[in-house]
């Protein structure tokens, strides 16, 4: 796990630095060509092509159990997430305010931790 958490906070890191830069750059960026603009407000997308990857190793790395640990927290929070947003988004026809996409990713990531929580304590 010392691995895992080494190659995920670096590359949490270097998005937080990518991320951080598009923006300040974008601020500069507002008359330049369209082409430009979105290369730059997507290059925080490498770094967290990288988060994917060190995800993707840790779990080839696992054996059965918790695999299927991570599966039943994954599939909860696919389905928690689907719940959630689809809710807020029947909410938004009737007046709430809107949320950008962007708000999307943390609430997979939070419903995966509950799924983590919930399928822990079934196995122990």
């Amino acid at each position: 796990m010392n691995r895992y958490h080494l190659e995920l906070g670096a590359a949490l890191i270097l998005y937080m630095l990518v991320l951080t830069a598009s923006l300040i750059a974008s601020q500069y960026l507002m008359d330049a060509h369209l082409v430009l603009r979105s290369a730059v407000a997507l290059t925080p997308i490498i770094p967290a092509a990288l988060m994917c990857w060190a995800i993707m190793r840790n779990m080839r790395r696992m054996d059965e159990m918790h695999l299927r640990i991570q599966f039943e927290a994954l599939g909860f929070a696919f389905a928690a997430s689907a719940l959630v947003t689809f809710s807020y988004g029947f909410l938004e026809n009737v007046g709430a305010p809107h949320i950008p996409w962007t708000c999307v990713w943390p609430v997979m990531g939070l419903m995966w931790i509950v799924g983590l929580h919930i399928a822990r304590r079934r196995y122990q």
